[in-house]
């Protein structure tokens, strides 16, 4: 825990209760631990095929390593037969190193209420990740600025049922390319003390990442926990380039987490069918994993599935389908036969607005993930237009709705007042519920109860203005942000996080491509 934490475990006298009685009450849901089952949509069979033809993949086809000789070399060491950039991987050899890789991850906040497990039953739910764009009610579409990511930001720390803060919410596009990761970043170590991730657009940036985590949790706890998950998108098909998998080794090397996941659009990037498509996904995802643990074994790496379909006749990807489940199921499947954390699901769409389209295509995703036993969801909420909107609104309106995913994951309650029989016996035939003792005891707590959604009579509805789901959400969003109080971070921290971004962006030019 920071200094500042500490401080404010400790305070007391009349003004800190003071303080405490008028501040707004930030809660955070804990991780959702599932008291449900997976889907398990194959069966060992199909399991035993899909994971014999990924072996097939790695040693026959191979993948590229480019533009790394290190890594080729130590492929080759490792057993790999190396020609030129393609690395032919023996059959068992990837999986083989994918076994020293931890089961579970503990990811630590700078206020360690709010650090996350990731793996075994547990599901951590972080925000839209890397649009340009952004849409609110007010602006409409626009480039997105360093405002509008530091209000992601704080939209993401008062949502009680996101864990995460993520990473690249959305684009500043405001600010030069080689220099928003330092915003972003300060942005993440400032506004909230929530879980956030690194940045991985330059092996450079992933060193500035390590450094100002190492300003903000001391580097003797840095070098000894896992205080970043960073995203690792492998260049499908079956080619791994020298940027992401620099960023990989310096997170290895720094014992910080990384999702390896291959970023597919099925029909375009892997084969137009589910088991096809499953092949190369456990393909790369072996491959990434394998070579983080040759950097350095016992790195912390969560196995990632993005796939999405495509639209035969205009070519754009689509979201929420009926395949896309299936892939992401299975994969779910591969995953825990590895034993490794999973990474996929989120709110996908590709609708243009938060309407009907974005609420379907994103419901079968969320549920989907839960189904399938993803344990970190990216893209949870927020996210429009296939991934290049990150829209106010339906940033709100998906995190309420996550809330449905913790209800769900609890099962269901088979306790002597999960049973309610006294509720039985006490009303019995032709009464009500109602007045009873037992709704009268439990009734606060037995429902979830959306805080986006509009529950009144049509009457009460209409004379507060008859307003849609994307109204309430703007609304939503104005309280939130107008409710919203920095959490405490010690000054002498905050004060070495801004020179170190104020020195770094002096010893560099502004670069905008």
């Amino acid at each position: 825990m920071s200094e500042g934490g500490r401080r404010r475990g400790r305070g007391g006298g009349g003004a800190a209760r003071r303080a405490e009685r008028t501040a707004v009450n930030v809660s955070c849901a804990p991780t959702i631990r599932r008291r449900i089952g997976t889907y398990d949509i194959l069966d060992d069979e199909a399991l035993q095929i899909i994971e014999r033809n990924a072996e097939t993949v790695l040693e026959e086809i191979g993948v590229n390593f480019v533009e790394n000789p290190a890594a080729l070399k130590l492929w080759k060491d490792a057993g790999a037969d190396v020609q030129g950039e393609r690395v032919h991987i023996p059959r068992g050899l990837a999986r083989k190193l994918c076994a020293s890789a931890p089961a579970t991850i503990t990811q630590h906040a700078r206020n360690p209420e709010r650090s996350v497990v990731i793996g075994g039953d547990s599901l951590v739910l972080a925000p839209v990740y890397g649009p340009p764009f952004v849409r609110d009610a007010e602006g409409g579409r626009r480039y997105a600025t360093l405002a509008d990511f530091q209000n992601f930001v704080r939209l993401g720390y008062m949502s009680e049922w996101l864990h995460h803060s993520g990473g690249t919410v959305c684009e500043p596009t405001d600010i030069p390319v080689n220099k928003r990761h330092l915003d972003m970043l300060l942005a993440h170590m400032t506004l909230t003390d929530k879980p956030f991730m690194g940045s991985v657009t330059e092996p450079g940036r992933a060193e500035d990442s390590v450094a100002m985590c190492r300003l903000l949790f001391g580097e003797a706890f840095v070098n000894e926990n896992t205080v970043m998950t960073s995203l690792i998108n492998v260049n499908s098909p079956l080619t791994f380039d020298a940027t992401m998998m620099g960023a990989l080794e310096v997170y290895a090397r720094a014992g910080q987490a990384c999702i390896v996941s291959p970023f597919i659009v099925g029909g375009a990037m892997s084969p137009v069918t589910v088991a096809g498509t499953l092949t190369q996904v456990l393909a790369e995802a072996m491959a990434g994993i394998a070579y983080a643990q040759l950097v350095r074994p016992g790195a912390p790496v969560i196995f990632g599935a993005f796939v999405a379909s495509i639209d035969m006749n205009s070519g754009a990807p689509t979201f929420g389908t009926p395949e896309a489940s299936k892939i992401l199921y299975g994969a779910g499947q591969l995953a825990r036969r590895l034993n490794l954390p999973f990474r996929s699901g989120g709110g996908l769409c590709g609708s243009k607005l938060p309407d009907a389209q974005a609420a379907y295509e994103s419901a079968n995703t969320l549920n989907a993930a839960l189904l399938g036993g993803v344990n970190f969801m990216l893209h949870a909420c927020g996210w429009l237009e296939g991934g290049l909107v990150a829209s106010f609104e339906k940033f709100v309106l998906d995190a309420d709705q996550l809330g449905a995913l913790h209800s769900l994951a609890r099962g269901v309650d088979v306790s002597e007042a999960g049973q309610a029989m006294d509720a039985l016996h006490e009303v019995g035939p032709g009464g009500h519920f109602l007045g009873c003792a037992h709704t009268q005891a439990h009734f606060k707590q037995a429902f979830w109860r959306s805080h986006a959604f509009d529950y009144k009579p049509f009457e009460t509805w209409s004379e507060d203005g008859g307003l849609d789901s994307q109204a309430l959400a703007a609304r939503r969003v104005r309280k939130l942000l107008g409710d919203y109080q920095q959490p405490a971070l010690d000054p002498g921290v905050a004060e070495s996080l801004a020179d170190y971004v104020a020195r770094r962006k002096a010893e560099m030019p502004d670069a905008f491509v």
